[in-house]
């Protein structure tokens, strides 16, 4: 099935740091699912089953914390966001915060050097970061640009809700 990625927000790493506990390990497999259809950014714009797939992928809910769950990576979210939206070099993103390393989980942080500018990008960032994206070798030009751009929204609108319930942004990893 491959490794899941849960995005959630908390108010502080130890907080943050205590979510795979308060979820059980049951819980830590509720979205497995649906989003088992979906690979690393790589994978994720190639056939259009998994477009559609995609599109339908994020989850929210409200018990323990908010939270997003897909198959894109921290890494690759963070360099879509800084690559794209900022400008900066690919070799120049920062590498995530590590809060729990647990032989069956890992939870990191995602800088806010990250989330702020995702937050605050206008539509043609959003846009442009995007089509940048979207011609990486291997991608179909403007039906991927169009998913990565719908996206990013989601991205922001998480982002966003976060930052207005005064938490951060964490990943917890499993397999």
């Amino acid at each position: 099935m491959g490794v899941t990625y849960k995005y959630f927000g908390a108010p502080d790493r130890a907080t943050a740091a205590r979510v795979p506990t308060a979820l059980g390990r049951d819980g830590l497999g509720l979205d497995a699912g649906e989003l088992g259809t979906l690979g690393r950014l790589g994978d994720l714009i190639g056939a259009e089953e998994r477009i559609e797939a995609e599109e339908r992928a994020y989850e929210r809910e409200d018990a323990v914390g908010r939270h997003l769950s897909t198959k894109i990576k921290p890494e690759t979210m963070s360099a879509m966001v800084l690559t794209g939206i900022k400008g900066v070099p690919l070799h120049q993103v920062p590498p995530l915060e590590l809060v729990v390393l647990h032989p069956d989980y890992a939870v990191v942080q995602l800088p806010s050097s990250v989330v702020e500018p995702l937050r605050k990008a206008d539509e043609t960032e959003l846009g442009a970061a995007a089509f940048i994206w979207s011609t990486v070798p291997d991608r179909r030009g403007p039906r991927d640009a169009f998913v990565i751009y719908k996206m990013l929204h989601e991205w922001q609108d998480f982002a966003n809700r976060l930052h207005d319930a005064g938490h951060q942004l964490f990943c917890l990893v499993w397999p």
